[in-house]
């Protein structure tokens, strides 16, 4: 009988165990001069209020890879990045900086695109892509989703990093600090529409959006990159619409988060959108309807549950 007693002991310690860790919700973002971190934030309070029994959080990263790695390690339960990061992740790109395929990783949502924008000063005199060569230029964090979105765009131009004067690492708050100092010409952007980092440099100084042209977005021969345009006024002193790369961001989880964790996450999100409009403008270009379109990964199983229950899903 006490044998029986600890064996039964032990179950509910487990169960207790598991209960407990589905209790931990931690949302990683990007820099704070990014799109990812005011959004994690406002996603992490929305899941506090939904789940209360939930303890919430927003950690700070380096964004779509570091953010994938972590959830690949189960050391978070859903993450920002960008969608060819997240396929190349699923594949196991080694040059992106994934050495094995992370098949742990799960789609919650596809969410907003993203928008390639490469800034330079007004002094600096670059107009085009040819006029970044020989220049002092920042592509983001090593092998982040802004640097590998840097290096596919420069190489359908027909360009690498050895055409730069200088190739600086840095996430867009220093390379903005950079261009104010005039030690950097230009910098780019992978982020959301209208991001603090571009906005606060145009506050600043004089810049130019360089458009990156559709036929250069065709050579890139990647489904992830499309066509978009940069609206005139999206930034001081940005006169007319500036064509340029969109690329769809995805907030991932992973296998090991319980189904119905991931389903209240996921309602809970669609249900409070506003609350992530007033976070950040790029979250107005959230649509349930495109949820559940081209995830580069399966769908896990409490989101897909979600968009079944809105007709998404036949």
């Amino acid at each position: 009988m006490k044998f029986r007693s600890l064996i039964a002991a032990s179950a509910l310690a487990l169960a207790a165990a598991a209960a407990h860790a589905a209790e931990f919700i931690n949302v990683l973002t990007g820099g704070t001069s990014g799109v990812y971190y005011p959004l994690g934030v406002a996603l992490s309070q929305i899941y506090a209020k939904a789940m209360p029994d939930a303890k919430t959080s927003a950690q700070v990263t380096k964004a779509s890879a570091e953010n994938l790695n972590l959830l690949q390690a189960g050391k978070g339960e859903v993450g920002f990045s960008l969608g060819d990061a997240f396929s190349d992740a699923w594949k196991g790109d080694e040059e992106a900086g994934f050495k094995a395929p992370l098949k742990k990783l799960r789609t919650l949502a596809a969410i907003y695109p993203n928008y390639i924008q490469i800034v330079a000063s007004a002094d600096s005199g670059i107009k085009t892509l040819a006029d970044l060569k020989g220049k002092k230029i920042a592509v983001g964090a090593p092998k982040s989703g802004t640097e590998l979105n840097a290096r596919a765009i420069f190489k359908a131009a027909g360009m690498g990093y050895q055409d730069f004067a200088k190739v600086e690492y840095l996430p867009f708050g220093e390379s903005v600090e950079l261009i104010k100092n005039r030690q950097l010409d230009a910098t780019l952007i992978s982020a959301g529409m209208g991001v603090a980092a571009v906005r606060d440099l145009a506050s600043a100084v004089k810049i130019v959006i360089v458009p990156v042209p559709a036929e250069i977005v065709a050579k890139i021969n990647d489904p992830a990159y499309q066509a978009g345009t940069i609206p005139a006024n999206t930034y001081n002193g940005q006169s007319t619409d500036v064509p340029t790369v969109a690329i769809q961001n995805f907030l991932v989880t992973h296998e090991g988060v319980p189904a119905e964790t991931v389903y209240k996450m996921t309602k809970a999100m669609f249900e409070n959108l506003d609350q992530m409009v007033a976070a950040h403008g790029a979250a107005k270009a959230i649509k349930l309807e495109n949820a559940a379109v081209a995830p580069p990964a399966p769908l896990h199983p409490g989101a897909e549950k979600y968009y079944r229950e809105k007709g998404l899903i036949k």
